[in-house]
């Protein structure tokens, strides 16, 4: 499990690094067409994450995640073969069905594989996996493409794909389940079409403009395919989303706080780079250099987190962890060009260790209040709803941030510094550039400070699994 985890999650971050290798490649600007190399990954992935759960829970996890693992191997074969940008689009869409699979059950198989009292330590664990393939992305993909070829970032997966493959026939003993549930295909497309609409609305918005008819025209197709979803779930007597889940307090709290602590951090990690490269000036391999203490603290707090809550329950743990990570967001909107390097990257470990002690516990809320046969159901949307409030905060940083003059800003400043000027003549610059990054981050903070509400609405519904 812990390879197909890491597998799904270094892929989502390996591709980006090597952008420009690919752009450069295919004879295409680093805009525009070869954004669909990562938009077409992440809009598969979410709008069939919960198909893919609710499959896991008619006929079994293990055939769900067998099969993913063979269609995200054969799929990055295909990426790295791919003598078009379209068929490498078209392949990166292929690649995006397999990773829903694999996200979309692994909290559910990791969960399973433990003992009730112990379901926070394996979502820490959890936690750990996803870190480890988001930490060492962009590291292995900058490597890859340097000594070798882009087209090795995918082929990285093939030894790795076969071995998850075996090792997951060998070891997994569940067996296919062949019950009297009916798929319902109907739910299945309105599901996936409102999903894709969504992310893809949101992913675009920044370059379409918030107000051109064709993004008004993706949100609203949206707006509208989910809500005949859910008039078609409550006939349905086999419904892909048991609404029914949403009637447990403790489910719909951490249902809601994950999507906004997602909606909150994302940004953080999306603006970070720019203010570290465009207002400081540090190299991109500086840059990185100092990012990287967040996805290690996220692994070393996140399993901790998670055993925390088996002892203790999830409730305090997630209002302690969220407030934590809301006040990094304040300290973080309040760095500037003469902050201290210790001092940034202080302030961005206290957001990480906000996010690895919240996230565990309530991971371990959400799926232990789902019953026993609908964990897939729950999986799938947990890894969609982190998916979701990604793209939210994806459409926030690009609303926000350029809108106060904080893009064109980094852009001049890079021009005005290459160019040897003062700093009495970036001085204005500078400024415009910290009042937007500080905007941006405390309507971040807000957001998270919502989150932390919805974390304290679930009460004492809750029950410890620990002794």
């Amino acid at each position: 499990m812990a390879i197909g985890v890491v597998m799904a999650t270094l892929d989502s971050s390996i591709v980006n690094i090597s952008l420009p290798a690919i752009a450069a490649h295919f004879h295409v600007p680093l805009s525009g067409a070869v954004a669909w190399i990562v938009i077409a990954y992440l809009v598969v992935l979410a709008s069939l994450m919960l198909t893919a759960g609710r499959l896991a829970d008619m006929i079994g996890r293990k055939p769900i995640w067998i099969a993913g693992l063979a269609i995200f191997t054969v799929s990055s074969a295909l990426c790295g073969a791919a003598s078009s940008l379209g068929m490498l689009v078209a392949f990166r869409a292929l690649q995006g069905i397999g990773g829903a699979m694999l996200m979309a059950v692994s909290p559910a198989m990791l969960t399973q594989a433990f003992p009730p009292q112990e379901r926070g330590r394996a979502l820490g664990l959890n936690a750990l996996f996803v870190a480890l393939g988001v930490s060492a992305g962009p590291t292995l993909g900058g490597l890859i493409t340097a000594h070798l070829s882009w087209r090795y970032i995918f082929y990285v997966n093939l030894p790795v794909g076969i071995l998850g493959i075996v090792a997951s026939l060998l070891v997994l003993t569940e067996r296919m389940r062949r019950g009297r549930s009916r798929f319902d295909l109907p739910d299945a497309l309105l599901l996936g079409g409102g999903l894709a609409a969504l992310t893809g609305g949101l992913t675009f918005g920044q370059e379409l403009g918030w107000r051109s008819p064709l993004l008004l025209s993706l949100i609203g197709g949206a707006v509208l395919l989910l809500v005949l979803l859910v008039l078609h779930e409550r006939r349905h007597p086999a419904p892909l989303i048991d609404l029914s889940l949403f009637q447990n307090r403790v489910f719909t709290s951490a249902a809601l706080s994950l999507v906004l602590s997602f909606f909150a951090m994302f940004a953080g990690q999306i603006l970070m780079p720019f203010y570290l490269e465009q207002l400081r000036g540090f190299s991109v391999q500086t840059s990185g250099l100092l990012i990287t203490p967040l996805p290690i603290t996220l692994a070393l707090v996140a399993p901790l987190s998670g055993s925390l809550a088996d002892r203790f329950g999830s409730r305090w743990l997630t209002v302690v962890g969220l407030s934590t990570a809301c006040l990094g967001l304040v300290l973080t909107g309040h760095l500037n060009a003469q902050t201290p390097v210790p001092l940034v990257v202080a302030t961005l470990m206290v957001t990480a260790a906000g996010q690895a002690l919240f996230q565990p516990p309530n991971n371990s809320a959400l799926l232990g209040a789902a019953p026993k046969d609908k964990q897939g159901v729950a999986s799938g949307l947990l890894a969609t709803g982190r998916v979701v409030g990604q793209s939210l905060s994806v459409a926030l940083a690009g609303a926000v941030f350029p809108s106060l003059g904080g893009a064109a800003a980094g852009h001049e400043l890079e021009k005005l510094r290459d160019a040897g000027a003062s700093a009495a003549q970036m001085a204005p610059l500078e400024a415009t550039f910290e009042g937007a990054f500080k905007t941006t981050f405390m309507v971040c903070a807000a957001i998270a400070s919502v989150g932390v509400a919805a974390t304290l609405v679930r009460g004492r519904g809750e029950q410890r699994t620990g002794r």
